[in-house]
């Protein structure tokens, strides 16, 4: 059954916010904008109000800032297309990759455009204004005062949830010079964050009608449940973690678990984005990404921490950015999120898709967790409670650009091997209100209540129960501990991913297509009720039964856990037909086009 051929990408300036806010009116809604000019033009960074906050007055002028600027892309339509192609094993396009280089050359922001963001910002006082290599972002450092004159908008501090946050209470606007070239102003509030909390098991005691179960895995152990051993290891990939705060610790439990469990030393780099933190609130998230999608992978060539100042949208944005414009990792894991309306709000969706896109665009794959709230999303620390959030699934994994991964309860015999999965009842999972669904994953989107064409998250699944878990070296947690959530999945899923791309030479690109080719190449049949294609493959595990709060575990494509879990081995066979050639052409790249005014062919949205 052949698939549509069209791109899944849609700019959010286009897509209407009525659905996302209207869930959501109990934590935030949006602020009235300021009468502009007809000087000013819209950015996608929204005004903001929080119901259940206490308004503290505005933010002192002289207060630093540190802002994050992201312009758009060009020729998008043309990105989207070879994306598209370069998946595709009848295009002529197939297997083609482009380096940083020729990325920013023929769909990068204008050297002008960028130069005029540089301008503008030094004009309005701004100091220490650099521009990425990609030229997607420039940062800058400045003052309240300048940012409110610059942006034409407004910042005040509120009390939430006991804690004092900023954020501007009129949406973020640019001069009409700037029109088409400026997507959205990141920095301007703190309060939008992701979150990265694992969740630890319990001390419950083994359940005798259950095969092992609680039960706690090492590598081998994963190795074993998801039919690893004895494939190819991931010595010929590089893979990366998305981090922030002082790594000290987590660079030291990786190398104690890696000799408590005979695992090679991965050669480890840390790449600093933005200013060190000394924060070590999330060590033991790193120290799950890191052991277990290099354990999970049994060896890697190089392992990346993205290491950024805090977990900001807007410093998040730059280690996304980073990611993509050195394209030194072939994949990565984000075990972080927050509910999609956030960088909705603040325009950080819309510039982190286009990083995204940029990283799929090399045959880069983000693996990032669905979530482990059911079919919510957290707005408060409640990891591992079903629906104690607001109906809305996570950010980045509902980017079309990202393989999000949901998670399940692995169940497996006395001897280790696979027994069946259940999808965990926390694990993330829905339809986005913001993005679209890309073209590989709308044939198998199940079709009820007249609901088609948004996103569907995750993408897969891969073990998240806690009490099935990973057991993770803390040091500071008094040694083994077992710990879970969609934070344990993503990196499962690296893992077993660079153990495929190093089978063949790092040449399968962007992951999600191929997943749903993979699974589109199964025994399939269309569902008489609800129009689902629904497949089989060996290649993916279908867990047998679950309910996230809204969706229930159903055969096919579902909310809970996607495509499935991953068995390595019938995967490492089923991708055999979606590997490119060795030596793929160089890609064409789109036709030159007119540069119109303002230094930006294609203005975004």
């Amino acid at each position: 059954m052949s698939k549509p051929k069209w791109g899944g990408w849609r700019s959010v300036l286009a897509v209407g916010g009525s659905l996302g806010l209207a869930a959501m009116t109990t934590v935030l809604q949006p602020a009235t904008a300021n009468a502009a000019t007809s000087t000013w033009a819209p950015t996608a960074t929204k005004a903001v109000q929080f119901s259940s906050a206490t308004n503290l007055g505005a933010v002192a002028g002289s207060t630093p800032l540190s802002i994050t600027v992201g312009l758009a892309l060009r020729n998008q339509t043309a990105l989207s297309q070879f994306i598209t192609d370069a998946s595709n094993p009848s295009s002529s396009e197939f297997g083609a990759t482009y380096t940083p280089s020729q990325f920013t050359a023929a769909y990068g922001p204008t050297t002008s455009a960028a130069d005029a963001v540089v301008q503008y910002l030094a004009s309005q006082g701004f100091t220490n204004v650099q521009v990425s290599s990609n030229r997607i972002l420039v940062t800058a450092h400045g003052t309240v005062a300048e940012a409110e004159t610059a942006f034409d908008t407004s910042l005040s501090n509120f009390s939430l949830n006991g804690t004092t946050v900023f954020a501007n209470t009129a949406p973020a606007m640019v001069p009409e010079s700037l029109s088409g070239i400026v997507v959205g102003v990141l920095g301007l509030n703190s309060a939008f964050k992701f979150t990265a909390a694992p969740v630890k098991a319990s001390s419950m005691t083994a359940t005798s009608s259950l095969p092992n179960y609680p039960h706690e895995y090492s590598p081998q152990g994963f190795w074993q449940a998801y039919q690893a051993v004895g494939q190819p290891t991931g010595s010929k990939t590089t893979i990366a973690t998305f981090a922030q705060g002082n790594l000290t610790n987590p660079l030291s439990n990786l190398r104690t678990e890696e000799k408590l469990n005979n695992l090679p030393q991965v050669p480890v780099t840390v790449e600093q984005v933005g200013i060190a933190s000394p924060s070590t609130a999330g060590n033991l998230e790193w120290d799950l990404d890191s052991q277990f999608s290099s354990g999970m992978a049994q060896n890697v060539s190089h392992y990346y921490f993205y290491d950024t100042t805090s977990l900001t949208d807007s410093d998040l944005a730059r280690a996304f950015n980073l990611f993509a414009s050195q394209d030194l990792a072939k994949a990565g894991s984000a075990s972080l999120g927050e509910c999609e309306a956030y960088p909705y709000l603040d325009g950080s969706m819309l510039i982190d898709d286009e990083i995204f896109a940029e990283a799929a665009a090399q045959g880069q794959t983000v693996f990032a967790s669905a979530g482990d709230t059911g079919a919510t999303c957290a707005v408060a620390p409640t990891n591992g409670v079903p629906d104690s959030g607001l109906p809305m699934v996570n950010y980045p994994a509902s980017s079309p650009y990202v393989v999000g991964v949901g998670g399940t309860t692995l169940l497996t015999n006395s001897n280790g091997t696979y027994y069946e999965e259940l999808s965990w009842n926390a694990g993330g999972g829905g339809i986005s209100q913001f993005e679209t669904a890309p073209y590989w994953q709308q044939e198998v989107l199940p079709v009820t209540a007249g609901t088609t064409g948004d996103r569907g998250v995750p993408d897969m699944a891969m073990d998240a129960d806690p009490e099935s878990g990973a057991n993770v070296y803390s040091q500071s947690n008094g040694g083994f501990i077992g710990v879970g959530g969609t934070s344990l999945s993503a990196p499962l899923a690296l893992g077993v991913w660079a153990r495929i791309e190093s089978a063949y030479g790092n040449r399968l690109g962007f992951a999600a297509p191929v997943l749903y080719d993979v699974y589109m190449s199964g025994t399939c049949q269309t569902d008489a009720t609800t129009l689902e294609y629904i497949c089989a493959t060996p290649a993916f595990h279908a867990p047998v039964a679950g309910f996230n709060g809204l969706y229930p575990e159903t055969p096919g494509y579902n909310y809970n856990t996607g495509l499935g879990t991953f068995d390595t081995a019938a995967m490492m066979s089923a991708v055999a037909p979606f590997v490119p050639a060795a030596n793929p052409a160089p890609p064409a790249g789109p036709p030159p086009a007119p540069t119109p005014p303002h230094g930006d062919p294609q203005p975004h949205g």
